[in-house]
């Protein structure tokens, strides 16, 4: 029994790709591509109002000074890799345009806050927090581990792809290879995106020396969990999560900030922007919002943005990032069997 030369195609390319990368070698420069790939399909809802991108920026940029100098004292975990290009001017905090009550990184030098997530800051503070906890994941390089997941899966849809071509014998046996290698891929995509608990609290310790080294206030690094807590998002069982709960991670901030050398107080800054400015700042990205074009590429970006993991702010799969991630699949899924039927007709008409 031989594969036809789609099916020979589709599982020899996942295998090629799956021993070029060593399986659990994820590099810099491979987390940067796949971030870089991301971040087109996400751009549609990135705000570009130059108020907005110029002061979620300027919180970055002290995010970001204060990791730096950390990181030449040696700071943190240390990789075999330079990590001088975390602290580059290529590095991005971008708002999107999402009603969705999150924040996420895809790794390299894009992090995204959600305009829902802003809107429900009551101060700086609790925005600083988040973003230096993104940026953690960064120094962290946990979104490489999150790719050496995806290589194991990409084995995985390998494997799928083969038994589907036995299922489907000599008749139905590349379609079948195609749709098994294609749904186990788009499956491990969210899987392999997610972080762990250990990811999760080591972002948490990491971003709280960030965002208390950069000048914000250590007794209010928590208080946006707490926000998330008193919404009621702190649901399940820690145990059987592989995140954190919103409750021990206040807690956990409670105490880092309790164990601050007496120095600390020298570290504080005035925020980027206070009360009735940073009031405006929020008001301001309702608007934008409202006003930026509703067209199928922004949906799309919207859906896809709906649909990333929330590990980084709630324990549990919240209702509509299941449905988003259901809906991005499904969608996938008939665009490459679309795809399939195409080839399947161009191969047809060249045989007669």
């Amino acid at each position: 029994m031989k594969l036809n030369t789609l099916s020979r195609g589709i599982l020899l390319c996942m295998l090629a790709f799956v021993g070029a990368t060593g399986l659990g070698c994820a590099s810099d420069k491979a987390v940067i591509s796949q971030a870089n790939q991301a971040h087109t399909g996400l751009a549609p809802a990135v705000i570009e109002d130059p108020v907005l991108a110029t002061y979620i920026q300027d919180v970055g940029a002290r995010i970001i000074g204060a990791a730096g100098d950390l990181s030449k004292q040696g700071y943190g975990p240390r990789g075999k890799e330079d990590n001088s290009w975390m602290f580059g001017k290529e590095m991005r905090f971008h708002f999107v345009n999402s009603k969705t009550l999150n924040a996420f990184t895809t790794g390299g030098e894009h992090m995204y806050i959600y305009t829902g997530l802003f809107q429900q800051c009551k101060t700086e503070d609790e925005l600083a927090a988040v973003m230096a906890h993104e940026f953690a994941h960064i120094y962290g390089r946990h979104v490489h581990k999150g790719m050496n997941r995806q290589y194991a899966i990409l084995g995985a849809a390998a494997a799928a792809g083969a038994a589907g071509y036995a299922a489907g014998g000599s008749e139905k046996g590349g379609q079948y290879a195609g749709m098994g290698a294609g749904a186990a891929m788009l499956a491990g995509q969210f899987v392999g995106m997610s972080f762990t608990r250990k990811d999760e609290t080591e972002a948490d310790a990491m971003g709280f020396q960030f965002y208390t080294r950069a000048g914000w206030d250590p007794n209010k690094f928590g208080d946006f969990f707490q926000t998330m807590i008193d919404k009621g998002y702190d649901k399940g069982n820690e145990m059987l999560s592989d995140h954190p709960s919103l409750g021990n991670r206040v807690a956990a901030a409670k105490e880092r900030a309790s164990k601050l050398p007496p120095q600390a107080k020298e570290w504080r800054q005035p925020a980027v922007a206070e009360g009735q400015k940073f009031q405006d700042l929020q008001r301001r990205s309702v608007e934008v919002g409202k006003n930026m074009p509703t067209d199928q590429t922004l949906a799309g970006a919207q859906e896809l943005l709906a649909a990333l993991p929330r590990s980084c702010l709630t324990p549990a799969v919240q209702p509509d990032q299941e449905k988003a991630e259901q809906r991005v699949l499904v969608r996938q899924q008939q665009a490459e069997e679309a795809a399939q039927s195409g080839r399947g007709k161009q191969q047809k008409q060249q045989q007669r």
